[in-house]
Order: structure tokens, then sequence, then C-alpha cells
């Protein structure tokens, strides 16, 4: 086994390879997979002014803005799972966010906290996307896990059968069966539970590490979008899907839901539990 870890997504990522490559292949592969990781980075990233969604969050309500593809291939996914969970999905909760100091507000932006009104983006073209109201959109609930999807992809291209790509927790296994152990919610530097995965994604949403007091109110990076208020327990939400974006998109439905057998799963061959 080989494995390599660099920072990115706001995380570090790591890939371990289980096949039986030599150093040349094996290199050959952690580029393609790192490489696959960067390009969602730099494309999605809230903090960069220049992503496509800088400059989403930039534009004025009523912009045409031209994005990748891989861009609209999130946009097009998360725009689905808001409308098939009836709004417990939703990228939508960047203000809040941002009044929360989670997030730093986008240049030129002013940072009042404003409800989600209007309509959603809509999305023209594979390359465009239409800003029909003042919002902010904040993929990160998403787009970790598709940068793993992509990097899985990557691996695939060079040959590689078996492998695992870790961006923090939001994990994707290739291959042959890998354990995986989840954290115990009240107390994460303990392990509560672990389970195996053959050709799955899993990931795990929870308040632990982001939860904080402010003005008496206790907040966390978790947001229920339909009350903007903020999941701030001390329970953790995993789900294990075949692909890991909607892996990583589904755990804030279940979080917001508090429903581990809510119908969004079977929609995406998921399964979820809480802890």
């Amino acid at each position: 086994m080989k494995r390599r870890a660099q920072p990115a997504l706001g995380t570090l990522v790591e890939i371990s390879l289980y096949d039986d490559l030599d150093e040349v292949q094996s290199q050959a592969a952690f580029r393609a997979g790192f490489a696959a990781i960067h390009a969602i980075h730099q494309l999605m990233s809230f903090h960069a002014p220049d992503s496509d969604i800088g400059r989403y969050n930039r534009a004025a309500a009523g912009a045409l803005i031209d994005i990748h593809t891989h861009t609209a291939t999130v946009l097009a996914a998360a725009r689905d799972l808001y409308q098939q969970s009836g709004g417990l999905f939703d990228i939508r909760i960047a203000r809040q966010l941002v009044a929360w100091d989670f997030l730093p507000a986008p240049a030129t932006s002013t940072t009042d906290v404003a409800s989600v009104t209007g309509e959603m983006y809509s999305l023209p073209s594979a390359t465009q996307v239409h800003k029909h109201a003042d919002d902010w959109l904040d993929v990160g609930g998403i787009a970790k896990g598709y940068a793993v999807d992509c990097a899985i992809a990557a691996l695939q291209t060079c040959g590689v059968q078996h492998a695992c790509v870790n961006a923090g927790g939001d994990l994707r296994v290739l291959g042959q069966a890998q354990t995986v152990l989840i954290r115990d919610p009240q107390q994460p530097h303990s392990m509560a539970s672990q389970v195996q995965l053959t050709d799955q994604a899993m990931a795990t949403s929870a308040s632990y590490f982001s939860r904080k007091g402010s003005a008496g109110k206790m907040l966390s990076a978790l947001v229920h979008p339909l009350t903007g208020t903020a999941i701030a327990d001390q329970h953790s939400y995993t789900v294990i899907s075949p692909l890991c974006m909607w892996a990583d998109a589904l755990t804030k439905v279940i979080a917001a839901s508090g429903n581990a057998l809510h119908p969004c799963l079977r929609l995406y061959e998921a399964e979820a539990f809480i802890i």
C-alpha cells in the first residue's frame, strides 16, 4: 500500500493505493488524483474571488455567469437535491455562515443576512449559470464529495483498481473492502463505530469541531435551511452511497430532518445512520 496526502478543500486529502504498482505508475496515479482534487478546489472555492463560486457571489441578480462544466454538474446536483428534499439541502446558506463568522464576506458585498427569497439559479447551458436572486452560494457541502469522485475517476484512468480517497472524512473506496472508523460525536477524539466499504462512498457531518457559543446561542457550520438556525447537537450523521457527492450532500438532509430513513436516501441508493 502506498499513501500520499496534500492540503486541499479546506482539509487534508489522503490518497491510498492498494494495487501492486511500481514507482512510476504510483507517482502518475498520485499526480492524476491530486490534480483532480485541486481542479475542483480552484473552481468552487468560496474563498477564492476568481473561482466560479466567487464570481457568482459577487455578481448582481440577473447576471449570466460563465462556469466550468464541473461547476455546472455540482450546481445541477445541488438544485436536484434541494427539490427532492423539500429544501432541506440548500447551498444558498452562505449569508448565514458569513454572519456567524464561519465564512468571509465576498469582496464588494454587504454582510447583511437576508432570507433566501426569489427563484433559485438556473443553468441555461452546461457552461453558464443564471443568477436570479441576490444570494450567495457555498458548495462546500457537496463539492468536496464531488472532488473525491473526480479523484477516483482519475485513478481509474491510470489503471488503478483498488484505492481510497479521503477528504477529511468524505471518502470513497475503489475495489477491495476497507474498514472505516467513525468518531464518537460526544468524544470526537475517540471512535464510536466502524463500517466496511467496498466500491462505496461515505460521508459524515457533525458540529463537534465547529460548534461555538455566541450571544447566548450555540452556533455551528451546519445550518438548517428552512429555519436559518444552527444544527449544534451532539450527534453525527453518516451516509453511505455509491457516489461521494451524494453521500456528502445527503448528510445535511439527515442532519436537518433527524431522519435516518429519509425518503431521499432511496432516490440516491444511499443509507444513513445517526450516532
